[in-house]
């Protein structure tokens, strides 16, 4: 039975709205069932309700974009295997030279990583470190934290693999990898660059409070710290010691034997005479000489045979060594080879997902707990946005709202680029930006289409920007500033809570600047 236009619009906008109010607020004390959970209900009342049909649902799932989702995030987890962000921790303290070069360092990294890895993948590697680093130097933590996030957003904007929008973004266009890369790069690098001179000039007094000596000073231990436990000398020397005390323990039973088994023999030969004590004596000590030239060998033999197995040992453990290091070249390579492959034009998905069975392949393990750590929590997430989504659109609410900006958001012109992006800006924070992409996408391009095509992926590429970097603008405004406060409030005798307001006092002057520089170079 199929019911009126009114009661669809009334029963869709109910569903879509039960899933931003779960997805914003995935504790909400009502119904805490959680971000993922959320979207499964607003798709399956979507489908309850006859907004949309269940053949409608299943075709509203977008496959390339899950598979590219996938394949980056089994990448990643590959790559934490092979200890890539581990290097990318020690960068952040190599030589560092105070509290100032440190924030700098964070904010570089931060956005190269995220460009690469994901945001969320940086943040939740990368937080812990950072907060033990403040701690170490007696530095408060909130610069850096916000440095972390805020970097990761804005570094995130230069890829199609940086973040979940990205990632839509560029399945719906069809921009190229390498197109993309090119015409966001500038922007990204101008804006880490900014954001970290508005961190300084906000933080430079509490920024000031430690010397750059004590820095350096806690840097040249944990580097000697470092070399003792990885350099081979210090295993040489711990196989030294235990040849020696295995010798001392041996030789002492040896004398002791010898001493106890001679104190009898002149005890008796005090009791005989002269002549004859000292016939026994003589053929005694022989048998002593004899039985020590006999049991000194035997003792020999064995710390041969010891020190052959230690060298045998320590043979394994070196070729075991030379097979990870040959690993990790193999993994450096195919990765590198993705992102070759996808500058090339490739298909992106399908590209993420070889290389992934590649990386699987050259561990030459069973890959069965390296994918258990993907998130498939954020698949499902994505399954039921993208039924959701679809149906609200269904309703024309987005449509009759978009057909009321339209107007005033053309992108041939300064003021319609503006209105635009705040627009993008307001949406992003209270929708979240991917269902921003999601609504906004293809009208948007729609109406850029009909102006040039190159206006077309104008459009295209500033909803990229603008909707990544609003997650700046407050801490509920992506997942990548949710998981810095949570990682850091949770980190084991390091916890440190980011304020709500802290984060705002930052974000907003950080993300209208950024986003208005971004603007202006996009082409």
């Amino acid at each position: 039975m199929a019911i009126s236009p009114a009661v669809k619009v009334v029963l869709g906008s109910l569903s879509f709205a039960i899933f931003w109010v779960l997805a914003v607020f995935p504790a909400v004390p009502f119904l805490p069932i959680g971000r993922t959970a959320g979207s499964l209900l607003g798709a399956m009342l979507m489908v309850i309700f006859q907004v949309i049909s269940p053949d409608q649902a299943y075709a509203a799932i977008d496959l390339p974009i899950l598979g590219l989702l996938f394949g980056t995030m089994v990448v990643s987890v590959y790559l934490e295997k092979a200890d890539m962000f581990k290097y990318l921790s020690k960068l952040l303290s190599w030589k560092s030279r105070g509290p100032k070069d440190l924030l700098c360092r964070i904010c570089l990294i931060s956005a190269i990583s995220s460009a690469l890895f994901t945001n969320d993948t940086t943040c939740v590697v990368l937080t812990e470190f950072v907060l033990k680093i403040a701690r170490q130097h007696n530095l408060p933590p909130h610069p850096f934290l916000l440095a972390l996030a805020s970097s990761a957003n804005i570094g995130s904007s230069a890829t199609p693999i940086g973040n979940p929008q990205n990632l839509i973004i560029a399945v719906q266009s069809k921009i190229s990898f390498g197109n993309f890369v090119i015409r966001i790069l500038p922007a990204m690098l101008v804006g880490v660059i900014v954001n970290a001179l508005i961190l300084l000039s906000m933080y430079w007094k509490s920024l000031s409070s430690q010397t750059d000596e004590e820095d350096a000073t806690a840097e040249i231990v944990a580097e000697e710290d470092v070399n003792s436990h990885q350099f081979s000398p210090a295993t040489l020397s711990h196989f030294t010691s235990l040849y020696s005390q295995e010798w001392n323990s041996q030789k002492g039973p040896v004398d002791n034997t010898l001493s106890s088994r001679v104190n009898p023999v002149d005890i008796e030969m005090d009791r005989v005479s002269n002549g004859a004590s000292n016939s026994v004596k003589i053929s005694i000590e022989s048998k002593e000489v004899l039985s020590t030239d006999v049991s000194v060998p035997s003792k020999g033999v064995a710390l041969v045979a010891s020190s052959r197995d230690v060298l045998s040992e320590q043979s394994l453990e070196g070729k075991e060594r030379w097979k990870r290091m040959f690993r990790k070249a193999c993994l450096y390579l195919v990765t590198i080879g993705m992102l070759v492959s996808l500058l090339m034009g490739l298909n992106m998905s399908w590209t993420a997902i070889a290389a992934a069975l590649a990386l699987a392949i050259l561990d030459f393990k069973d890959a069965r707990p390296n994918l258990e750590k993907v998130s498939y929590s954020i698949l499902i997430f994505f399954c039921g946005m993208f039924i959701t989504v679809d149906g609200f659109n269904r309703t024309r609410i987005p449509s009759n709202l978009w057909d009321l900006m339209e107007p005033y958001a053309q992108i041939d012109h300064i003021g319609g680029i503006a209105v635009l992006a705040v627009v993008i800006l307001v949406l992003s924070n209270f929708a979240s930006n991917v269902p921003t992409v999601l609504l906004l996408g293809a009208r948007v391009a729609a109406s850029a289409a009909a102006i040039s095509e190159a206006d077309e992926k104008k459009a295209w590429l500033i909803l990229a920007w603008v909707s990544t970097v609003a997650g700046n603008l407050s801490l509920m405004g992506s997942a990548a500033n949710l998981i810095v406060c949570e990682q850091a409030r949770r980190a084991p005798y390091l916890g440190y809570t980011l304020s709500f307001w802290r984060h705002l006092k930052f974000g907003v002057p950080s993300t209208l600047i950024v986003t208005a520089i971004g603007l202006i170079l996009i082409r």
